[in-house]
């Protein structure tokens, strides 16, 4: 790797969050004119980069951070996002941050690298595509706006919804594994490991995770967050394969929304594969949802 000059990378520091997020934000406005974000958003990311990846920044002469990098080390496959503030643009710095994730991603026996970008970020994706990511998939985060409480939903037959209980937290983690097995994006997290980034996470809220049953058996769940990006936020949601095409996924969304409206948020969002296999973002448009943001994800083969 070679590092522009007057700068210098190294790993990240958990207490340097606030800077983190300086960063993240003033290239999603750079480039999309605004931002939802606050420091709970990046801090998600960068505890978990503290368990499952590694955390690195650039900082410049002066001792401030200039670009940060954190690549996800799960299985062969790795997955990143890197960032340089606008005020360090067209040094080089993201071409070093690059090399420098496809360096790490090889030493920890990395095959691949996926790298994500701003899909307004016309810089970056010239920059990977000049060093030969190719795009392979894109997200979008969409949202809803709700003027008034959202309909009740309509439980399948024999089906039923309640809060999440730790208790059954092996079950719960054994059904969202289940569930996002067929994903593009699939990443199986051992039990241990998805216990310390979710449920011992700073913000855990019980409460806002909602588990529907068939019986004994978890046939859907969702599982939800008090802010992201702005707004409530649905982290994931997902419905068993034998209970899909019954609308299940329907009314765990509609009860997440109203989970969110009866505590004084009227704004609900969510990401999603735009090619997701199940059809999810037709679901989502169905029941009121738009698309507000799309990334990009880049993928390169490591030699």
């Amino acid at each position: 790797m070679t590092i522009p000059a007057g700068f210098t990378v190294r790993r990240g520091r958990p207490e340097e969050i606030d800077a983190v997020t300086a960063t993240l934000v003033a290239e999603e406005v750079a480039v999309r004119g605004s931002t939802g974000w606050d420091v709970t958003d990046p801090a998600d990311w960068w505890r978990g980069l503290e368990l499952q990846g590694e955390a690195w920044v650039a900082e410049n002469g002066a001792g401030g951070i200039a670009g940060c990098l954190g690549v996800f080390t799960r299985n062969d496959s790795f997955e990143g996002w890197i960032s340089v503030h606008p005020d360090f643009g067209g040094r080089g710095l993201g071409t070093a941050l690059i090399e420098h994730a496809e360096g790490r991603s090889k030493d920890l026996g990395g095959t691949s690298l996926r790298l994500g970008s701003f899909a307004e970020n016309a810089d970056a994706q010239r920059l990977l595509g000049a060093v030969g990511y190719r795009p392979v998939r894109r997200f979008y985060r969409m949202q809803i706006d709700l003027d008034a409480p959202p309909p009740e939903p309509e439980w399948p037959a024999g089906v039923t919804c309640s809060p999440f209980d730790v208790a059954e937290a092996r079950a719960f983690h054994a059904a969202i594994e289940d569930t996002f097995a067929e994903n593009w994006d699939s990443s199986p997290i051992p039990f241990d490991e998805w216990k310390a980034l979710r449920i011992e996470a700073p913000a855990f809220d019980p409460t806002l995770w909602l588990v529907a049953r068939d019986g004994d058996e978890i046939a859907g769940v969702a599982r939800c967050e008090a802010k992201r990006w702005g707004v409530g936020w649905i982290a994931s949601l997902g419905v068993r394969k034998p209970w899909r095409k019954r609308g299940l996924g329907l009314a765990i969304l509609l009860r997440s929304f109203r989970e969110f409206y009866d505590r004084g948020e009227r704004s609900v969002g969510l990401g999603v594969d735009s090619e997701n296999e199940t059809g999810a973002p037709r679901l989502y448009e169905r029941a009121g949802m738009h698309v507000v943001a799309e990334d990009v994800v880049w993928e390169k083969q490591l030699a």
